[in-house]
């Protein structure tokens, strides 16, 4: 009787640890999504305290993203090789160290380097790590349950990321924010002795080109934008890398395929149209997630001078519909076709962007892009809900972690492509609109005219119409009126161009969709469906 009782006896405790570990994986997840969310809002304190620019923040907020996603397949076959629990805990400590950095740092420069940078490839580690850790940790229910814990928590941090980090931003400080991240990641740290590694038993060989091709693929076309958005030199070069280095990368995959040797990447993957369909779906996806997630809190807090609390507040209808609309169609979808509702996502989403585009102008608050964000929200939810199993769902179970990796890799590069490029569009279209609609003017004078283009031009990123008028004070009145005049369309015109970038995603997303609803409907692997982390 000793013996069944001691065995009863500890069935309680191995549940309670699973518990805590799924929990302390799901706390892991929500620092790594409220990261950005916390960095987007707090935009304009982080410029005005470090003395920095917009364009060298949104920078930094699209290289994070651009590490991370080029290096993700890197940090999957770092985790088989030196061991998915030290994996976890190097990106762990990667994450720490760029939010440490981000609450004492007093240079753009420092924040390139420990929260880009090191951040971002905290990142990379810390994603291939948690899924093999969760597969590996957790078994039959409890194994589906760890999934759904942690991507509701990353769902979650998704929906009140703006929130609480113009909550912490506007009334604390965004550095605040960030010791916050470096608490949690602490206490999750606490807890790694629940941590089972999971033993690797696959080639050790590594794809040492493929790894090298990969990033200065993603690398040359993303870091090529912010050259050029920054006025720097080599612009067409640095892309040419990376559109290179792409078309490189295709070549050796399929090559080493052939030839039997290990690749970064299973090219056999893209044979799958509905594989295929769906990463691209996905990309394009996050393309417009990003876009709209730069633009958006740069007029808000530039143009409406809105601090953090208030962006957060104005953001919020986008965030919070998407989801409701992810939860209620995750549940109650079973009996549509994914394809099409997909289809409906990317249509919705575009429709709610392209009604922002007339009301930028008429818009004096937040309250104008309510019912604008609530429908790009609803179309943003809808595919949150489908995209990731609707791509996974062909997939063997044997080969979905590696089909997984490379589904979020290309979501984090759409992510810092549209963070990149709609920002630099915003960016170089409102310098421009300053010359032309100061060269214009019938009110200023030639010299009024140069001067004004000039000034407005080198301080555009920060000069609030609040700002201006200080600035103006002893000026005669029309001058006044007519340079303000100059700055606030010129912002207004920079926002509608810069929407274009993610609404074009949308459309693009939209032919694709079409292309999925003429495949059949794949039938959803065990593995794949469990997999809810994008």
């Amino acid at each position: 009787m000793g013996e069944p009782a001691t065995q009863a006896a500890s069935i309680p405790v191995t549940t309670k640890s699973n518990q805590r570990l799924a929990i302390l994986l799901a706390m892991a997840m929500f620092v790594l999504v409220v990261d950005t969310s916390l960095m987007n809002v707090s935009i304009s304190a982080v410029v005005h305290d470090i003395g920095t620019t917009v364009s060298g923040v949104q920078s930094a907020i699209a290289l994070e993203a651009l590490v991370s996603a080029a290096f993700i397949l890197i940090g999957s076959k770092v985790g088989d090789l030196i061991g998915r629990k030290l994996a976890y805990i190097l990106g762990l400590l990667g994450y720490a160290v760029g939010a440490l950095a981000m609450a004492f740092t007093q240079s753009l420069t420092a924040i390139i380097i420990f929260w880009a940078i090191v951040g971002g490839l905290g990142a990379s580690l810390l994603l291939p790590a948690m899924q093999s850790l969760i597969h590996g940790n957790f078994e039959g229910a409890a194994q589906k349950r760890a999934y759904a814990l942690v991507g509701a928590s990353a769902a979650i941090a998704a929906a009140v990321g703006p929130l609480l980090g113009g909550f912490v931003t506007t009334y604390l400080s965004w550095r605040v924010g960030f010791l916050f991240e470096v608490a949690v990641i602490a206490v999750v740290l606490s807890g790694i002795k629940l941590v089972k590694d999971v033993p690797y038993t696959g080639s050790r060989r590594v794809d040492v080109v493929g790894a090298v091709l990969s990033v200065l693929a993603m690398g040359g076309i993303v870091l090529g934008i912010l050259i050029w958005q920054e006025g720097g030199e080599s612009v067409l070069a640095v892309l040419a890398i990376g559109a290179a280095a792409l078309v490189l990368l295709v070549y050796w995959l399929r090559r080493r395929k052939r030839q039997g040797k290990p690749t970064l990447l299973d090219p056999d993957l893209f044979r799958s149209k509905v594989f295929e369909s769906g990463v691209t779906g996905q990309m394009l996806q996050q393309v417009a997630l990003g876009g709209t997630m730069i633009v958006l809190p740069i007029y808000l807090q530039m143009v409406l001078e809105y601090n953090a609390l208030e962006a957060g507040l104005s953001l919020a209808p986008l965030s919070l519909t998407m989801f409701a609309v992810a939860v209620v169609a995750g549940k109650r979808a079973a009996r549509r076709r994914p394809a099409g509702l997909i289809r409906a996502g990317f249509a919705i989403l575009t429709i709610g962007l392209v009604l922002l585009i007339p009301i930028v102008p008429r818009a004096d608050s937040g309250w104008w892009l309510v019912v604008p964000l609530i429908i790009a929200g609803c179309g943003l939810g809808l595919l949150v809900s489908q995209l990731n199993n609707y791509t996974l769902s062909p997939i063997s179970d044997e080969r979905v972690s590696e089909a997984a990796g490379v589904n979020s890799a290309a979501g984090s590069f759409g992510l810092s492509f549209g963070l990149a490029f709609a920002g630099a569009i915003m960016l170089a279209t409102l310098s421009l609109g300053f010359t032309n609609l100061a060269t214009s003017s019938t009110v200023l004078s030639p010299g009024e005219q140069q001067q004004v283009a000039h000034a407005l031009e080198t301080d555009a990123q920060i000069m609030s119409n609040t700002e201006l008028e200080k600035q103006l004070a002893g000026h005669p009145e029309t001058t006044q009126n007519e340079i303000i005049r100059i700055n606030t369309d010129a912002r207004h015109l920079a926002l509608q161009i810069a929407l274009l970038i993610p609404i074009l995603a949308g459309g693009l997303g939209l032919l694709n969709s079409f292309r999925m609803m003429r495949l059949p409907d794949p039938e959803p692997s065990g593995a794949a469906e469990d997999m809810v982390m994008g």
